[in-house]
């Protein structure tokens, strides 16, 4: 959002009603950039308000400070170029691009700028104490990198906890060789969350009171329903289990639309930005999740979507009805809307407590029907890895608990984190799970898995026969086989763990602060397996390198540059070691990698 301040005193803002919400940013912005190019005629800008784009290869970013107003009462937030979400940045496959940040806030606020997805040197990664010092107020940092890909992308903050402030914003790179699949128009539709807290301010809460936003509790009703359905033996046992784990089946997420407001490009569902098509059109769009903490399942009634390009990359087309997009994921789409002069793009949280969306329409001003949201879903210990939630005696997690909470004394024996077999980790069917040492009797550790699987074919928690045709990974097909060919020489096992009611979060039981980085060696290929230990779900990013997903034979299917990982799963991929340097490897849910689920990867000769 953008103020006109020349009608009022400095630093004071206008009042704005309550029901007053942002609308989307208006055209227009700081366009520095240089050798401008038109746009391709399928890459037609629709001509309603929309995000201010920069394209070139010449760029100059100005972060700083903004007020803006998404609930009814002004904010602080943090800006590139005075916009929020920060311009689209449109480059060209092989151009050598060059963008100089400057740090335009106040005091001694370091930021810095990643670009999530993109190959490059590790000193242009933007992640400050691991590839560079950080952009210091009053300094600028020169990034400079030959462009290696193309598709849909974006950046944001790698510093304390901007992002949530509002530094992000989408990237998007033009290939070389044309698509294999055709449009006429596109649509870039980048999901945020927003709240009017300080984000370090809702981490500390998050430290306190981490249940502070479930407000679904289950009642003395739902355990006499339960107990009808299920049996009375059946519920205790249930109950006690979640009792002990000291969770709950409707936690979710961590963070939902009683603390967040959803956005579309800027927008809040009242605000309805609007995206333009004419009948007969084939319409791209670029969905973008640049929130926090949020998953989005996201439809458009009335319309089929296919799915042409995951992380930026192409796959088999695949049409469905809808998708979830977990944080830091990119998805292309097409559609064909015709029929009628207005659909709703759809984008709920995943645990039902809130929904952004935006319009397609022929014209501006138009509305479609906003659908109801789906029932909240409701956990179980089958979701988590566990079971059955109506076994107590094997392969559950109450069977093995102590007092200290779910998996605390399981006496479990350690994971081999690196193997010398180049096979280990083909078998990805559903197994019983081998724990690190650094688990067991770990505080940090409120829960283990007891049987993981890969899950690829199962479209997630709330998507499950909701008689729509729902995308998962088992349906992401790479259209180019194994870019590099080798078996991996070694496979690294790594536990995503957690303890809830402390919010650490950590891999192996070790936060960030107190571990090892992980060491590769510069053209190795190794096979990296992730075990989910935890209740909540993970979506996993490592800078600078591609993770080439494995289906359940150990085969590859799919190139990606962020792994979602569900409560109970089992996933592996490959990563091909060839960027010498330093680079992070965290969950992408912003709290959960400043609560510890964080490491450092080197690649050394």
């Amino acid at each position: 959002m953008s103020n006109d301040t020349n009608s009022h005193a400095p630093g004071v803002l206008p009042q704005v009603s309550r029901r007053k919400f942002v609308q989307g940013l208006a055209l227009g912005g700081v366009a520095a950039s240089t050798s401008l190019w038109r746009l391709p005629a399928h890459a037609q800008q629709a001509q309603f308000p929309q995000i201010p784009m920069l394209a070139g290869n010449q760029f100059d970013l100005s972060i700083g400070a903004s007020r803006v107003n998404f609930t009814g009462r002004p904010r602080p937030a943090i800006t590139v170029n005075g916009s929020l979400p920060a311009p689209i940045l449109r480059w060209r496959e092989g151009d050598t691009v060059s963008l100089r940040v400057h740090n335009r806030l106040s005091g001694d606020l370091q930021t810095s700028v990643h670009w999530h997805g993109i190959l490059l040197p590790s000193n242009m990664d933007g992640v400050p104490g691991m590839s560079f010092n950080g952009i210091y107020p009053g300094e600028y940092y020169d990034y400079k990198f030959k462009v290696r890909q193309s598709g849909t992308y974006w950046y944001h903050s790698h510093s304390l906890h901007q992002e949530q402030a509002g530094l992000y914003g989408a990237l998007i790179i033009d290939p070389l060789e044309p698509a294999p699949y055709q449009y006429d128009r596109e649509h870039v539709v980048l999901l945020s969350d927003w709240t009017d807290l300080d984000p370090a301010a809702l981490f500390k809460r998050l430290k306190k009171m981490p249940e502070y936003d479930n407000l679904y509790m289950r009642t003395v009703g739902d355990f006499i329903s339960d107990a009808k359905r299920d049996g009375l033996s059946n519920t205790l046992s249930d109950r006690g289990m979640w009792g002990r784990m000291r969770m709950t089946p409707t936690d979710i997420s961590d963070v939902n639309a009683n603390t967040y407001t959803y956005l579309m490009n800027g927008t809040t569902p009242s605000g309805n930005w609007s995206g333009e098509f004419k009948p007969g059109e084939k319409v791209l769009l670029r969905f973008i999740n640049a929130a926090n903490m949020t998953y989005f399942d996201i439809r458009i009634p009335g319309l089929k979507m296919t799915v042409v390009a995951a992380d930026g990359q192409y796959i088999h087309p695949v049409t469905v009805d809808e998708f979830r997009m977990a944080v830091a994921e990119t998805f292309d789409v097409i559609v064909e809307p015709d029929g009628q002069d207005a659909f709703t793009i759809f984008a709920q949280d995943m645990g039902r407590t809130g929904y952004a969306r935006g319009t397609l329409s022929t014209r501006p001003g138009l509305e479609a029907e906003i659908p109801a949201r789906d029932p909240r879903p409701l956990l179980t210990m089958e979701d988590m890895g566990h079971g059955s939630s109506a076994k107590s005696s094997e392969g559950s997690c109450g069977a093995n608990m102590g007092e200290g909470g779910c998996g605390a004394n399981m006496g479990a024996k350690a994971a081999v984190v690196a193997s010398a077999d180049p096979h280990a980790g083909h078998d990805m069917g559903a197994s019983s799970v081998e724990h690190p040492a650094s688990e067991n009797g770990n505080p940090l550790v409120d829960m283990q898995s007891s049987a993981t699987s890969p899950k690829l074919d199962d479209p997630g928690i709330g998507l499950r026969n909701n008689g729509r045709k729902v995308l998962t990974y088992a349906d992401l097909k790479s259209i180019f086989p194994d870019p590099d060919g080798r078996e991996p020489s070694r496979t690294i096992e790594l536990h995503l763990t957690g303890n809830m009611e402390k919010f650490a979060w950590s891999f192996n039981g070790i936060p960030f602060a107190s571990a090892e980085p992980l060491k590769l060696k510069y053209g190795e290929r190794v096979r990296v397996v992730l075990v989910n230990d935890t209740m909540m779900q993970h979506p996993i990013h490592l800078h600078g390198l591609w993770s080439d997903v494995e289906d359940e034979n150990g085969a590859f299917q799919v190139r990606k540059h962020t792994v979602d990982m569900p409560p109970g799963t089992r996933r592996s991929y490959r990563v091909r070691a060839d960027a010498l340097g330093r680079w992070a490897y965290h969950c992408h849910l912003l709290y959960h990698m400043d609560g510890g689920m964080m490491r450092e990867v080197r690649i050394e000769e």
